[in-house]
């Protein structure tokens, strides 16, 4: 939606240019709607607990990823993300959880029943935070998150932080792998057996994170020559459209989140 209605046609047109592509109507939902729902989802698998919350929300967000495109690439990276922790977690919780029920024993660990059902009920939790962070990010382009947010009255600072936040990860990710294809082409052993590994992954640290500081003051310096801390209001040429049953839907779920919460407090559910 461009919001200057006073622009000659040729600044209008470049500037339907700048607006992000939405290739599907999910991407076509208001940002601040797709960060109700990725916020809902996460908060509310674990508000609901058990096995039926955390599932329903896994497949509603499999099905909006369906529907927005991103099926596969959602499942594939939310898989990685979830992985780690969940090793950890069923190690963590099948052996040393206390239970009456032991399935089996290794050494002085015993398997129980409990430590099953818990680390069951909490894998299928970490997988809803997955899909619903993960569909968040790869549906909303921060340009028009940022925008959104300092459309409705939020400070750019806070604004730009939050999309920093967004791209943080995939930027560190990226960076990441660019260094570790130099520091192997210059002969550093990254591959192999697990020692090799690890031994290959101290030279990384270090280039990731100055690097990361680097972007940090550049974009620092590239924002204040810009006037990004000016005073004052400032007149936004674009932003999302935010239709009225969005706005329906954000409450909606807002009020289904703190029900369940309420209900889970109360024993009731």
């Amino acid at each position: 939606m461009i919001l200057a209605d006073d622009l000659e046609p040729s600044d209008v047109e470049r500037l339907r240019r700048l607006v992000p592509p939405t290739p599907s109507a999910y991407h076509r939902l208001n940002p601040l709607t797709k960060a109700v729902i990725a916020t809902v989802g996460s908060i509310g698998a674990f508000a609901a607990g058990g096995y039926v919350g955390p599932i329903a929300v896994d497949v509603v967000m499999l099905l909006l990823a369906l529907r927005a495109g991103t099926l596969g690439q959602l499942g594939r990276v939310s898989l990685l993300l979830t992985l780690p922790i969940a090793i950890s977690v069923v190690l963590v919780s099948v052996f040393t959880r206390a239970g009456t029920t032991i399935l089996f024993t290794i050494g002085p660990f015993d398997a129980t029943a409990e430590g099953v059902d818990f680390a069951a009920q909490t894998l299928v939790r970490l997988f809803a935070i997955s899909l619903s962070i993960g569909l968040f990010v790869m549906t909303t382009d921060p340009r028009a998150f940022v925008f959104d947010l300092e459309r409705r009255g939020v400070s750019p600072r806070v604004a730009f932080v939050a999309v920093a936040t967004i791209e943080a990860v995939p930027t560190l990710v990226e960076r990441a792998a660019v260094i570790g294809e130099s520091q192997r082409a210059r002969g550093l052993d990254t591959e192999g057996s697990p020692r090799a590994r690890i031994r290959g992954v101290l030279p990384l640290v270090a280039p990731v994170i100055i690097g990361a500081l680097t972007d940090v003051e550049e974009r620092s310096l590239a924002l204040e020559s810009r006037a990004f801390s000016r005073p004052g209001r400032r007149h936004l040429l674009w932003a999302m459209a935010d239709r009225p049953w969005e706005r329906w839907l954000r409450w909606a779920l807002l009020a289904l989140l703190v029900a369940t919460a309420v209900a889970r407090l109360t024993g009731r559910i």
